[in-house]
């Protein structure tokens, strides 16, 4: 019973680190709690500062019988920030998971979309239709800025600087990142918001919010995933798109076009450029194909 009060008061002390310290989200403190529990589980007559890096090898080996490499590779980045925050706090002299090597996990290049099919798209929407103006502003906004789907169902009006040409963005852990507006995309947010969201009836709650529903509330992520799915059916595209996509689209036309990576990642938000550094396979991979269709054409 003390050893678990001591795991417990450990795995409590870490997820509050995570939370105040390095201002992660609650998901990825959720998957780090979960992989500290896996342990604790498989150790539960241990207190965690007296594991030593053959018990983290037995234990590391018995979950790669029981998990995907993709899973695998996940539980010991757990695992290894919970023994780094023990020495952090000086409870432990030295990580045992250091000498852990994580299963080599291929990164799958991620699905695109060309330019004149995300063109489609937008021009799918029939803007004399309820929500026209918003749901092609959300397809252009997605691509010309390159945002995550939370990042577009909480952009607000407040962060929409149209004078200065660029958008004001919270990614993840509430970091803020500017992000340039191309007249194309600022011309239609403008449309959306001059001709049909100012008739809407708001919640005060969600006023300042871009992107609302018929009951004057935030759109949800869900909803953005389902609009994607429908335009792009009418647009007649058979990839299996997700908002996401035009994420990875935005990213990738930018690289053709010569914009180098650390301007990309800066763009997109990411914490490091080995992230967006998946873009330059997703580049290579459209070039190649590109010498096939002319070679066999």
């Amino acid at each position: 019973m003390k050893l678990l009060m001591e795991w417990n008061e450990a795995l409590n002390e870490f997820l509050i680190y995570l939370k105040l310290e390095r201002n992660l989200s609650q998901n990825t403190i959720e998957n780090y709690k979960r992989d500290v529990r896996k342990l604790m589980q498989f150790y539960p007559d241990k207190h965690p500062t007296e594991i030593d890096i053959d018990e983290v090898r037995e234990f590391n080996y018995q979950m790669s019988r029981e998990l995907a490499p993709t899973s695998q590779a996940r539980l010991i980045s757990g695992v290894r920030s919970f023994f780094d925050f023990l020495r952090l706090e000086k409870k432990i002299i030295e990580n045992p998971t250091e000498q852990i090597e994580k299963p080599s996990v291929g990164r799958e290049i991620p699905e695109t979309l060309m330019l004149e099919e995300i063109n489609k798209i937008i021009a799918a929407v029939d803007v004399s239709q309820k929500h026209g103006h918003r749901n092609r502003a959300i397809f252009e906004t997605l691509y010309g800025c390159g945002l995550r789907v939370s990042e577009i169902t909480a952009l607000k009006i407040s962060d929409l600087f149209f004078e200065e040409d660029f958008i004001k963005v919270w990614g993840k852990g509430g970091k803020a990142r500017l992000v340039p507006l191309a007249a194309y995309t600022k011309k239609l947010i403008k449309l959306y918001l001059n001709e049909a969201r100012r008739h809407q009836k708001v919640k005060d709650k969600f006023s300042d919010h871009v992107f609302i529903n018929n009951r004057g509330e935030a759109l949800t992520r869900v909803m953005i995933f389902t609009l994607v799915k429908k335009y792009t059916k009418l647009a007649g595209i058979q990839k299996n798109i997700s908002p996401h996509t035009f994420r990875h689209s935005f990213a990738t036309h930018l690289l053709e076009n010569g914009a180098n990576l650390r301007s990309i990642q800066l763009m997109l938000g990411h914490e490091s450029i080995m992230t967006t550094e998946i873009y330059t396979h997703v580049s290579r991979e459209h070039l190649r194909a590109t010498i096939e269709k002319l070679r066999y054409d």
